[in-house]
């Protein structure tokens, strides 16, 4: 199935048909970087930031309330939010992770690898960042969405994504500052990208105990939604039923392997 270029997507349209596979409880939003900020203040019904704020903050923004909201580097509270999503220099400074040593890391050097592990945006072309509910079309296209979901919600739209052209994934945790497994990967590499939220997205930016992060290019959310409403044609839908830890399993099975079926 070919399909269409992200700024011929219908964001309504493919949000309500997430909503519906999916059962989200919270907002679809995408993020899209700029090379001038003149082009961020272009944005219909754009706010700023009132007060100094991590990334999680701004991202929760648009997730949680549903605000199209946009940020230079001198929004954000300090070197580590920008330098993922590309605002700050990744130098020295920042890559020896020292004011991490000793709070998240036990030395001076674990802070320095970690640093070093975390997938962000090179440094130097853009000048600021924002983020928009999807089904609003005001970042159209977003450079990547963003969706949050349970663990169950999220193997589901894995296996949507996997339903044709199948490859394995392979994601990374690096820990304290995980959004480098999402947005920061996705924006750097263009490729679907998983991430456990880290402690300061949950206490900063709302995130829920239950809720993984699927940062992903616009080009594959119609795929994601095409491969879940073919499982869901075979009986493979979330919520999952439960079918008990105790039943024969050949009954449940049948539905989808008939060769399985209790004879």
């Amino acid at each position: 199935m070919t399909h269409p270029a992200p700024s011929a997507l219908d964001w309504p349209q493919l949000v309500d048909e997430l909503n519906r596979l999916l059962r989200l409880k919270t907002t679809p939003i995408g993020m899209k970087l700029f090379e001038r900020v003149e082009d961020l203040q272009a944005i219909p019904k754009l706010r700023r930031p009132g007060a100094i704020h991590t990334t999680d903050q701004i991202v929760a923004q648009a997730a949680r309330l549903g605000f199209t909201i946009g940020i230079t580097r001198e929004d954000l509270v300090g070197a580590q939010c920008g330098a993922v999503i590309g605002l700050h220099p990744q130098d020295d400074e920042w890559l020896s992770g020292k004011s991490m040593a000793g709070v998240w890391f036990a030395t001076i050097e674990d802070s320095a690898a970690h640093q070093r592990a975390m997938t962000v945006v090179p440094h130097g072309k853009y000048k600021a960042m924002a983020v928009s509910p999807l089904a609003s079309g005001r970042l159209d296209p977003p450079d990547i969405c963003l969706i949050y979901a349970t663990p169950g919600q999220m193997i589901l739209l894995i296996n949507g994504l996997q339903w044709s052209g199948y490859g394995k994934f392979d994601w990374s945790v690096v820990g304290e500052s995980s959004c480098a497994d999402s947005w920061g990967r996705a924006l750097a590499t263009g490729k679907p990208s998983l991430s456990i939220p880290c402690y300061a997205e949950r206490r900063y930016g709302g995130v829920l105990d239950e809720e993984m992060l699927m940062a992903l290019p616009p080009a594959d959310l119609p795929k994601a939604i095409e491969g879940m409403k073919q499982l869901a044609t075979r009986g493979l839908r979330y919520p999952v039923p439960q079918y008990g830890i105790q039943a024969d399993a050949r009954a449940g099975l049948g539905a989808s392997y008939p060769d399985r079926a209790p004879k």
